[in-house]
């Protein structure tokens, strides 16, 4: 990647051949989105849009401006220190409190916990200003392995039904720090 003042993030996209005994998985119909070699993974509808931006990942139920639902992603590599015991719930909390879009909802928080990942996440929902419509907006924290990472969803309320299982998928798959040495085979292994 390289980037100048003022200009448009560039990526260098490489294609390779998978090894015939690879060990990516994903359920049909999706594929994996891996970043840092692993840092973050998870898995999103194989037909989504994908727009990567300077500091984060998004991917879209449409190409732009057709789109009406945005998953968007971001991780964080960690200096080493007491990050077990970090509270991630009232961080959440929070986040949720200084959120400017007004929540006329606020939902409960759910924490998952992983092998070596804490996760927890909430939903708001709030009247979109430009559409005049109500929409939701899922906010996911994950702590684990030396990651940080936030991923966000928003989606129109009456489409709650077609996108909650999207994001069924991202929690069930998330893995944050399993890295992977060679992209080609899938196989993670401590470097």
């Amino acid at each position: 990647m390289s980037k100048g003042k003022n200009k448009k993030v560039q990526w260098l996209k490489e294609t390779l051949e998978l090894k015939p005994d690879h060990n990516w998985k994903s359920a049909p119909g999706n594929r994996i989105f891996v970043a840092g070699r692993g840092a973050l993974r998870f898995d999103v509808p194989g037909d989504w849009y994908f727009e990567p931006d300077d500091k984060s990942f998004r991917f879209l139920d449409k190409k732009p401006p057709n789109d009406d639902a945005r998953l968007e992603s971001s991780f964080n590599l960690l200096p080493p220190g007491n990050w077990p015991e970090f509270p991630l719930v009232p961080l959440l909390r929070q986040v949720v409190k200084d959120d400017e879009r007004n929540p006329i909802e606020k939902g409960e928080i759910i924490q998952l916990k992983r092998q070596t990942a804490r996760i927890v996440w909430t939903q708001i929902k709030f009247i979109d200003p430009i559409e005049n419509r109500e929409a939701y907006s899922r906010i996911c924290i994950g702590l684990g392995s030396g990651v940080q990472c936030l991923i966000t969803f928003e989606f129109w309320v009456d489409q709650a039904e077609r996108m909650t299982p999207v994001w069924d998928t991202v929690m069930d798959s998330i893995v944050l720090g399993l890295y992977i040495r060679d992209p080609r085979s899938g196989f993670a292994f401590p470097d």
